[in-house]
């Protein structure tokens, strides 16, 4: 009797309010880090032998990004999900993807013409959080793979990536930026799914808003850039909107998986 207790005791992760912690805090510290990497990545000034220049390789950043995302879920499959069948339909893996990807490059290359806090209000990624809902997070991040390899066509069409090889060469630091940026967006993707599945999509936008305020808060302090009264006017309105639809909207569904 006394074993049968203890097999049906609820494990610690069980625990509501310990899953939101997590969840919470690993979203805002990879993604505030992530944050922090791509403006140092992308709007550093970057001097050899007496010439400045500017990193302008966004597809080839992303390219390396989705791969290291692809590598990390490939690892999270084989230790947690290897025994699990997946039917998620193909086209959702597809416009998922496809969002993100588009997403990803066109902030980056922003950054080569705005400051991060500008740049936080062009892009959302509202309808990349609704489908993530239909997906198990691991082999979302897997499928990136198929469209990296679209990439990496691209990037050898296009001659970017040895552009970017002779550029990384000049400045190898640079390396270990971009490593540490692909491993906090692989991270950092994890407990969003993470989040979607166990609070919903509406709890996950109020926690990846509430991110990136701190993120550009962040950019402010640590790069210099202004924030524009209008862009706290926009600030404001996001976080209102947000409260309003989590204290009027509808119940957020509960997922069983």
């Amino acid at each position: 009797m006394a074993a049968g207790k203890a097999a049906s005791k609820p494990s610690l992760w069980q625990n509501e309010r310990l899953r939101f912690i997590v969840c919470f805090c690993g979203v805002f510290v990879c993604y505030f880090y992530y944050g922090i990497l791509q403006e140092t990545i992308t709007r550093g000034d970057y001097s050899h032998a007496g010439k400045t220049e500017k990193f302008r390789y966004a597809t080839t950043l992303v390219f390396i990004q989705c791969v290291i995302n692809a590598a990390f879920a490939r690892l999270l499959i084989l230790v947690f999900e290897s025994s699990k069948q997946d039917h998620t339909r193909s086209w959702l893996y597809g416009m998922c993807s496809l969002s993100y990807l588009g997403a990803m490059v066109s902030s980056n290359s922003a950054l080569q013409y705005v400051n991060y806090p500008t740049q936080s209000y062009l892009p959302t990624s509202l309808r990349q959080t609704l489908l993530n809902e239909k997906l198990t997070y691991a082999n979302h991040l897997l499928r990136k793979l198929s469209l990296a390899l679209s990439f990496c066509i691209a990037v050898l069409w296009t001659g970017e990536v040895w552009e970017f090889l002779s550029f990384a060469d000049r400045y190898p630091g640079i390396i270990y930026n971009i490593l540490l940026f692909g491993i906090t967006s692989a991270l950092g993707q994890t407990f969003i799914f993470m989040t979607v599945v166990y609070f919903g999509p509406l709890t996950c936008s109020i926690i990846t808003t509430t991110r990136k305020f701190f993120t550009i808060l962040g950019s402010v302090l640590l790069f210099g850039n202004i924030i524009s009264p209008m862009q706290w006017f926009g600030t404001i309105l996001i976080f209102l909107g947000l409260g309003l639809d989590a204290k009027f909207g509808k119940s957020p569904k509960k997922t069983t998986y």
